[in-house]
């Protein structure tokens, strides 16, 4: 009997510490795992936030959100303060979810879950909220400005959280603008300035303010202006055909430039008024001139004028006969073909080359002619009692020296046998040429 006992109370001893151990593990289990777990968030402003707090272990214990001002939004599934924007969307042991529809600036802050346990447990989320910039508006172009004017254009945008950023360009080229941020309330107000001295090449130039932020992403905001610039007048006559002919159809354009536009432009010739308006026709801007003739030769000039002033071309016009070279008869043809002035020049090179090359050739070879004719004949000098046994033995061949001399004198007697008023031809010309026979 005293055996059983002792067993019975070893076995509820061992039971006994077998469930307090079980216990303390279930607590501490418990304790670990009952905590609330959030997230931050953030949004753009006028769009949804979703809160979200989650526990992993929860024995029923109740969830609660608070705002940054400490007030309960819901307790559990129950709402606690009156704002119809905060509603509830999931509500569990394990989680607890709301939304915050339409948010402003002034919702972002630290939000608090709590867990309500002992003692209660806790868990922060930051909600932030992204300030969209509103649409920039172009301030400076009140009205058009004046050739060498300065002009400062101001693009402005307001509302943004963080600070946008402002682009410029001109055209599709950027250009680099003085940037200005002022908070205002929660938001900030963004200006930026670009300072110009306009020409009439800004006239019609397209200005583009571009706002960039993180909360329109890749679609930022932008607005142009287009820059008007007035200035004078510039003027250019262009005429029709580069050589006038007489009976041609003529026309001199008057193109003319400025803001506003100069209407209309005004024709003279030789400082007065077109002497002949059936053949001088304007008609708009050109002067036409139907059928040319001489009396056409003269100065014309076109002047056109707006409010910021005038300004004027002139044109000399000479009238060439029908059948000068090069022209044509085509009333509509811009340019009249001409000579090749190249080829005939590169041609002229050629000649003048080839000439040069022949008189030095025919000049080196009469000098070295030259000088082998008088080294023989100074070679035949040396032994010859007379200068016609001197010119016969020039060519050293003295065999036939007395032979060549026969042949010379025979016909130096046929001079005899010729009339006298061809002697002195024969004198002059036959002689020379039985020379020449003798001493080749």
């Amino acid at each position: 009997m005293m055996l059983q006992q002792h067993l019975l109370f070893v076995l509820y001893s061992f039971c006994g510490i077998v469930i307090k151990e079980a216990a303390t593990k279930n607590k501490v289990k418990g304790s670990q795992a009952q905590f609330p777990i959030t997230q931050n968030v953030t949004v753009v402003e006028g769009s949804t936030a979703n809160m979200t707090c989650r526990v992993d272990y929860n024995d029923n214990t109740s969830l609660q959100w608070s705002n940054p001002a400490q007030q309960t939004l819901f307790f559990g599934d129950k709402k606690a303060l009156r704002d119809n924007r905060i509603e509830l969307v999931r509500a569990s042991w394990k989680e607890l979810t709301i939304s915050i529809n339409d948010v402003t600036l002034s919702d972002e802050g630290q939000y608090t879950c709590s867990l309500f346990t002992m003692p209660v447990k806790t868990s922060k989320a930051f909600l932030t909220v992204l300030g969209v910039p509103a649409k920039p508006e172009i301030t400076g172009l009140s009205r058009p400005a004046q050739e060498g004017e300065d002009v400062t254009l101001t693009c402005t945008t307001s509302g943004s959280k963080p600070a946008a950023d402002i682009r410029w360009f001109r055209n599709d080229k950027e250009v680099q603008g003085q940037k200005e941020i002022n908070a205002t309330g929660r938001s900030f107000t963004v200006r930026s300035t670009i300072h110009l001295k306009v020409d009439r090449t800004d006239d019609g130039a397209a200005y583009t303010c571009v706002v960039e932020h993180i909360a329109l992403g890749s679609l930022p905001h932008q607005v142009t202006e287009v820059l008007e610039v007035h200035y004078p007048p510039q003027v250019q006559i262009v005429r029709s055909v580069i050589v006038p002919q007489e009976g041609q159809y003529f026309k001199l354009e008057c193109v003319s430039k400025g803001n506003p536009l100069p209407e209309p432009v005004f024709w003279t010739k030789d400082g007065g008024e077109l002497p002949d308006v059936e053949r001088m026709i304007v008609e708009g801007r050109d002067l036409i001139i139907t059928t040319l003739n001489k009396t056409d030769n003269g100065t014309y000039r076109c002047e056109a004028s707006n409010h910021l002033g005038t300004n004027r071309d002139e044109f000399t016009l000479y009238v060439y006969a029908k059948d000068f070279p090069g022209t044509t008869t085509d009333p509509n043809a811009l340019t009249q073909p001409g000579p090749d002035h190249a080829l005939i020049g590169g041609v002229v090179a050629v000649v003048v080359f080839i000439t040069l090359c022949f008189i030095i050739v025919l000049g080196r070879y009469l000098a070295r002619h030259k000088g082998t004719y008088l080294t023989n004949e100074a070679k035949g000098a040396e032994d010859a009692p007379d200068a016609d046994t001197a010119i016969i033995n020039a060519e050293g061949n003295h065999a036939h020296a007395e032979e060549k001399k026969e042949y010379y004198q025979g016909a130096a007697r046929n001079v005899v046998h010729l009339k006298s008023e061809n002697l002195g031809f024969a004198n002059n010309y036959a002689l020379r040429q039985e020379y020449v026979r003798c001493i080749m």
